[in-house]
Order: structure tokens, then C-alpha cells, then sequence
């Protein structure tokens, strides 16, 4: 049985970096290193002692909270792309799907840096997909506040391995259903990469309402990305583009479909048993989730599931996949689709 990993990730190290375009080697990330014992700043949830940081744009974000201790620094950091395809063997992983992670909070809103930042992550994911293209591939960080840029990345990602679009809850201050982001939407479908919105959050002001809170903070703006792209009738409008809600579990959708009926009611309409389905949605279950009972919410071609490789947070379970094949909570042909064919399906592998 295939086996695709349809949330890991990288983590940047200052080599991600060194594909910057010369011109813009003023707004090269920095690394600090915290030297003295008497100030000790703590990550957000107020549980890990931070002394390294990202200075990105003026702006500090913790580089060492949030690693997994089940990996190795060269694997989650691809300084050895040889050694992360070896402990994919291991864990019986064919394919993983690549996203950042730093650039999960909000970073900067500045074009111009965020423009040079994405272009110089993306050259460095495209780097690795060339070390093992069928096996690593990745979603692009597109430079949102200029959609002609977004364009270029999108186009080079495509032709360089990226199998869908890197978004979080809310993205340039707007909901994800606003106008602005049609042309993207647009260009995915040209270019057949899955909107995928991953667990986080592109809105200073948000990130900062929330900073000590990661639930509110980085998972509920995705899942009311969901709500709000159906309730405008938004996939509708791009009906060869696929959606996916990534790291955020799918232990709410009973609450939401439920919300949805209850709305929908009002409008003299139903939620149909399909509505994953007629969306082309796509939700990246946890091995904790209730999945007999969201199963059949879903439905069984809309579930997958992934690791959270190279983190140590709620979401992550390295054994994830393994766990999903063998401890029979679900039947057998179900596991194997949210294992290979849904995940080929969202990702168009």
C-alpha cells in the first residue's frame, strides 16, 4: 500500500536564505542567539525557553520552539536530503508534501520583503524537490500583496515539483473569500495546484490579539476559511480548483456542518450529504480525531492525514501513517484511500 504524507515540513535554516537575490541581501533573515542566562524569553504557549530567534523584517519569531526530537537537524532541515528519504523508508512514507514553517505566523506586510523572502523559499524547495522529485514535493509561498509576482512563483513552482499553494487562515488583513484573491484561485486552476490552507495566520494584528493562544491564533481562522468559501459560494465560482484544510484536525467538522444546516435552513436550502465532495475539499485528519464518527461527514474520498513531520505540537504524529493503517479504526479500504488516493487526488499527484 502507497503511503503519502500530506503535511510535513521544513524547517528553514539560514541555507533557505542563501538563494536570495543579491539585491535584496538587506532583508536576509538573521539568526540571534540569546547569550546570557538572566533574561530567558518563553515561546508563546509559556512553556519552552526561546534563545534563538528569526529577526525577519524588524520582527522576532522563535527558531527553535516547536522542533521534533524524533528528527534529525539535516532531515528537517534538508542539509541532507538523503538522510530524510531514509527515515521516509522507515516510516513506510512514498511521498511527503512540503510546507514552511516559520513563515506559519505573520512575518511581514511589506511587498517588497515578503516578495524577495517567498521567491528566495521557494528557489530553496525547488532545490529539493530536484534531489528527489518523486518523492519530495511541496506547496509554494505565494507573495500575496502583488498577484503579478504571485504569478512568476506560481509558474516556476509548477514547472519545480510545488503540488499546491501555501495559504493560512487569513491572508494581507482579508478573509479568504474576498475578490482579491480570484485571480489566485484563477491561476490554480490554469495550473492545476490545490488551495491549501494551512494551520497559521498572515495577520500581524490577529497573531498579536492571539499571541499566547495558538488554537485561536493559527487553527479556527482555517476553519473559518471553510465556512466562509462556502457560505460565498466561492468554489462554486472555480469548480477545477481543490481546497484543503491542512493541520487543523477534522474534529470540528461535525460543528461546522452542523452550523451550516442550521444556516442554511434559514435560507430555504439543505447541506447536502456531498459537500466535501461537490467542493472539491479536501481535510487533513489527526489519528486522535473521532474518525468513525467524522468519516461519513466527510465522506471517503475528502480525508487525509500527515505527520507533521519535523515539529512537536498538537498536530504532529510521526507514526501517523502507520496508525492509520493498522490500528482498525477504520475498515481497511477506507484507511487506504485517506493513505494514497485522496491525497493523490487533492495534491494531483
Amino acid at each position: 500500500m502507497s503511503a503519502i504524507d500530506a503535511d510535513a515540513h521544513v524547517v528553514e535554516c539560514e541555507g533557505t536564505f542563501d538563494f536570495l537575490d543579491p539585491e535584496y541581501h538587506d532583508y536576509k533573515p538573521r539568526v540571534m542567539v540569546q547569550q546570557t542566562d538572566d533574561v530567558v524569553v518563553m515561546d508563546n504557549e509559556g512553556k519552552q525557553p526561546q534563545r534563538e530567534f528569526w529577526v525577519i523584517d524588524g520582527r522576532f519569531h522563535p527558531k527553535e520552539g516547536n522542533i521534533g526530537h524524533n528528527t534529525s537537524k539535516e532531515s528537517r532541515e534538508m542539509a541532507n536530503v538523503a538522510a530524510r528519504l531514509e527515515h521516509m523508508d522507515e516510516l513506510e512514507i512514498d511521498v511527503q508534501v512540503l510546507y514552511p514553517t516559520v513563515f506559519l505566523r505573520a512575518w511581514t506586510d511589506d511587498p517588497t520583503v515578503e516578495y524577495a523572502i517567498c521567491k528566495a523559499y521557494n528557489r530553496w524547495l525547488a532545490s529539493i524537490w530536484e534531489a528527489a522529485p518523486d518523492r519530495l514535493r511541496w506547496a509554494v509561498m505565494p507573495p500575496l500583496h502583488s498577484m503579478k509576482k504571485t504569478e512568476e512563483e506560481l509558474r516556476f513552482a509548477k514547472d519545480h515539483g510545488a503540488v499546491g499553494v501555501f495559504l493560512r487562515g487569513i491572508e494581507c488583513e482579508m478573509q479568504l473569500d474576498n475578490p482579491y484573491f480570484y485571480p489566485l484561485y484563477e491561476l490554480g486552476e490554469e495550473l492545476d495546484l490545490a488551495m491549501c490552507f494551512h494551520a497559521g495566520n498572515g495577520s500581524l494584528t490577529h497573531h498579536e490579539i492571539y499571541k499566547g493562544g495558538g488554537l485561536a491564533r493559527g487553527k479556527l481562522p482555517v476553519v473559518a476559511a471553510f465556512s466562509q468559501l462556502l457560505f460565498s459560494g466561492v468554489p462554486a465560482k472555480f469548480p477545477k480548483l481543490r481546497w484543503g484544510f491542512i493541520e487543523v484536525s477534522a474534529q470540528w467538522l461535525p460543528y461546522v456542518i452542523n452550523d451550516m444546516a442550521l444556516r442554511y435552513r434559514r435560507r430555504g436550502e439543505r447541506v447536502p450529504e456531498t459537500l466535501l465532495a461537490d467542493n472539491n475539499f479536501y481535510i487533513a485528519c489527526q489519528v486522535t480525531d473521532e474518525l468513525p464518527r467524522i468519516l461519513p461527514l466527510a465522506g471517503p474520498g475528502q480525508l487525509v492525514v500527515g505527520t507533521d513531520y519535523g515539529h512537536h505540537d498538537t498536530a504532529t504524529e510521526i507514526e501517523a501513517l502507520r496508525l492509520m493503517r493498522d490500528n482498525g479504526r477504520l475498515p481497511a479500504d477506507a484507511a487506504a484511500r485517506i493513505l494514497d488516493a485522496n491525497a493523490r487526488a487533492l495534491y494531483g499527484l
